[in-house]
Formats: C-alpha cells, structure tokens, sequence
C-alpha cells in the first residue's frame, strides 16, 4: 500500500483542549495533527466526558454498538485542529464530574476498570472487521493504561485485525487492578496468567499491552533504555526487555504554534531571538502575579505537578540555600497534599522571595516560561518532558535532571558554543543548588548568557521529525502482518 494512505486509529484517554491531565493531552492533539500533514488519515477517539460532549454538540452519529454490555453512541467531530475526532458517547461510563480518572474529592473512580476496558475494547472493535464504521485503520495507536486491554482484545481476536502500538508515556502508571475489579470486561481467559495480564497478585492493563501489542514506543530514545533497568522499569523491566527488539524511543514534538514568545498572547511583552531585550517586563509581570518582591536577583520558575516524581520534595529541601544565595524561586501546580504542604511552608519561611500558586493555570504557564531566568525540572525521571523544550524556546534556560527526555533535549556538554541548559547528574538538593549556581554564574556573563538563550532558541522541537519516526513504525508494522481490515 502506499505510505500516504495509512490510516491510524489514535486511541487516547485525554486530548487537549477538550481534556487534559498533562502531557499526554497535548501529544493527543498535536501528533495526529502532525501525521495527517505528512499524508497519514490519521483519527482521534476519545471518550465522551461532560467537557467532550459539550465541545461536539450536534456532531452526527457514526454508528451505535454495545461493548461489554454497554451501549455505545459514536460521534463523528472534529478537533479545533481539524482532525476527525470519534467520540464514544456512553452516559453511564463518562457523563461524570471530576477529571478522565478521579472524582471531584480527587479519588478514582471505583469502576475505572470496566469504564477503560470498555473504552479500550471499543478501540480493539474499531480495528477489526466488527466495526460498525466503513473506515478501517491499519493501526490502532493506543496510548498508557487506559487504552492498553486493546492489543490485548486484538491479540486474542483472531484476523484480520489492524495492527497494534501502545505508547508509554509514563510506566509508572500501569492502571492496576484487583482480579475481581476486571470480571465484567471479558478478558480472554489465557490473557490473566503470568505471562499476560497477572502482576504480583493484581492485574496490570499496561503490562497487558507489552505482553500482546505488536509494538511499543516510548517518548524518548533514553526513556526506552531506562525503563528496561531495575531503577525505572517499575516492575516491567523484565518484560520490556523481552520486547526488546519491538522498542523504540521517539521523542515528543511541542506546538510551536501556541509556544511561540513572538506571537503568544497570554505575555505582556512578545519577543523573539532578535528582540531579547523585550524579555525583562515579562518577568516584571511574572513577580507582581506571583508575589514576589521587585528585586534585581535571578528568577527560577517551575509550572509542573506536585509529586515525588517531579522532585519537588528537592526543591522544597533546597530553599533556604537558593534564597540564601539570591535567587527568588516561583512554583505554578497542584497535586500532593504533603508536596505542596513542604513548599508552602518554605513560603511562610521567605515571603516575598518564594512564591506558590496551587493551580493548573494556563495563562500563568505561559508568562513563567517567558518572565523567569531559568526553569526548574528536577525530576527523579521524566519520559520526555514539554517544559523543558518550551523553556529553551522561550529563551528560559532550563535547570534540569539528566534523565529519559530532559537528557536528550538539554545540551550541557561542556562546550559555550552549543550550550542551552544546565543538567544535574544526580537528584538531590545539592545538586539542584549547584546547578542553578552555575546558571546564575553564567547569568553574569551577559555575552555568554545571550549566546545560551539564543542557542535554546534556535532549536527545532516541532512534531515533524516524530511524526516521521511514526510513520515508519507504522509502515514497518503493516509491511510484517497480514493483519489489515481494509483490504490492502
């Protein structure tokens, strides 16, 4: 067949701007956008949640099934990008309040289990003759634990059948359940066992994808080599490993678009590599809505989630040493309690020169990228990371751990003439406040600080070369099956 008419089903638990938790929303937007540039007909399904269906209001029916015996309303819309959207429109499973996963006390949902392998079961139909719809994909793109029982339905469903990737996005959620919560979703029964689903005593979605998808993918190359070690394998190593040869790494693109400094305007000042000297109100702007004191000291800024994994406990260790050495620190997130409790007080301890807003805050996301010095990700491990690469376009440079995507898009290699951040080699406190004391060094060397910033600047972290990565995976993985719906 030809390349161009590869058709991809992108099944996904949140797309932004309809829904989003974090990155995978984004990717969910943008990747599809970016392989149906390349040619690719490339379609979201995404289940129907209040803010989903409100947003395809009037979108006419693609079809009606019953999965698992719910029945199931698929809407053909579109995203704001104008990639055909299918919307699985089941009251009982997604009209909720709270969020894709968790209610509104922040608790997930009891039945997550049968609401995303329904979901994922739906995505399995979709690529299997069974389909109510005409069109047929040649792959079934799914993404983490909630649309990973798909390769497994896939695998057990016999030909044809389209072929399966799942996506990791995150190993360290696997959406595990107790054998007793998966009993309504009529998983094949030779799927439960060790070598499939079974998971020290609980069932794991994700590792039913690994175990059966046709190939897996990760959001960057050190990711992929990472989590098939002990330390970030969460468990799965082993597996992974023996998929070793059906890994890859391909690491995520950003929107250029909605991250450009010249045209964002959720900025006061736009600026761009020619007009840095527009920067400095910017972060005028960033201290006055965070509370921070006027002051000619550096700013180091972070917009992330409040967890372990993100390292904030280290930041909140290393307070006191940054605000002793002159830097003010700004913090934008949510998520936990005990995290959050630890910055807050480092807040009480410097008003003024420590500032937190507790919220998922879009505008403000923007005006820290393009008003802070520098920006904070000390993360224990990070798949890919977004924020680092929109820092560096926003000629914010990035202060981050060397690990998954932070190491393969953050040069600190020793040599000024392609530097564009600074990477801690371990996760600590220490660590973190001798990084930012070497970006404050370099900070007083204006040349060298322009020639850092510019550096970041220049770089190209669209979606085209990972659109392009896909589509071999993709071509590669029809070329070796005999598994096409659509009569190849």
């Amino acid at each position: 067949m030809k390349t161009s008419a590869l058709k991809i089903l992108f099944a996904t638990p949140e797309c932004a701007p309809l829904v989003k938790t974090g990155g995978l929303g984004d990717v969910s937007a943008t990747l599809p956008a970016a392989l149906r540039e390349l040619g690719l007909d490339a379609r979201v399904l995404l289940p129907g949640y209040p803010p989903v269906m409100a947003a395809v209001a009037g979108a006419p029916d693609a079809g009606t099934l019953n999965v698992l015996g719910h029945d199931i309303r698929l809407l053909d819309a579109r995203l704001p990008s104008g990639v055909p959207l299918l919307v699985a429109d089941c009251p009982a499973l997604y009209a909720r309040g709270g969020g894709p996963y968790q209610a509104d006390d922040g608790d997930d949902w009891d039945d997550n289990a049968v609401r995303f392998g329904v979901f994922s079961k739906l995505a399995a139909i979709l690529g299997s003759p069974a389909s109510p719809l005409a069109w047929h994909p040649d792959v079934v793109h799914c993404n983490d634990w909630p649309t990973a029982l798909a390769p497994v339905y896939m695998h057990f469903g016999g030909r044809p059948r389209a072929a399966s990737l799942i996506t990791i996005h995150n190993l360290a959620f696997q959406g595990l359940f107790d054998a007793d919560r998966i009993a309504r979703i009529n998983l094949p029964p030779a799927s439960l066992g060790m070598e499939g689903l079974e998971f020290y005593g609980r069932m794991s979605f994700l590792k039913g994808a690994l175990v059966y998808a046709d190939a897996i993918n990760t959001v960057s190359p050190t990711y992929a080599r990472e989590i098939q070690g002990h330390e970030l394998g969460f468990g799965l190593d082993g597996v992974l490993r023996s998929r070793a040869a059906s890994l890859y790494g391909v690491l995520n693109g950003i929107d250029t678009a909605l991250w450009n400094p010249v045209t964002d305007p959720h900025i006061p000042n736009p600026y761009g590599p020619l007009t840095l000297e527009r920067k400095p109100p910017n972060k005028r702007a960033l201290r006055s809505r965070m509370g921070l004191e006027p002051s000619d000291k550096p700013v180091a800024a972070m917009v992330t989630r409040l967890t372990h994994q993100k390292g904030i406990d280290l930041v909140a260790a290393a307070a006191d040493a940054l605000i002793e050495s002159g830097v003010q620190v700004a913090v934008v997130g949510a998520g936990d309690r005990a995290m959050t409790e630890k910055l807050q007080a480092a807040q009480s301890r410097h008003p003024g020169n420590f500032a937190l807003v507790v919220a998922f805050d879009e505008a403000l996301a923007h005006l820290v990228e393009a008003g802070a010095d520098m920006f904070l990700m000390p993360s224990r491990f990070e798949p890919c990371g977004m924020n680092q690469m929109y820092s560096q376009r926003y000629g914010t440079p990035p202060v981050a751990n060397a690990t998954g995507g932070l190491a393969d898009t953050i040069i600190d290699d020793g040599e000024d003439s392609r530097q564009t951040g600074f990477l801690m080699r371990e996760a600590t406190p220490e660590a973190l406040v001798a990084a930012v004391a070497r970006a404050v060094t370099a900070m007083k060397d204006p040349r060298r600080w322009r020639t850092i910033q510019l550096h970041g600047m220049a770089r190209d972290f669209g979606w085209d070369a990972a659109a392009r990565r896909y589509r071999e995976i993709y071509r590669k993985l029809v070329s070796e099956t005999t598994f096409a719906v659509g009569g190849k």
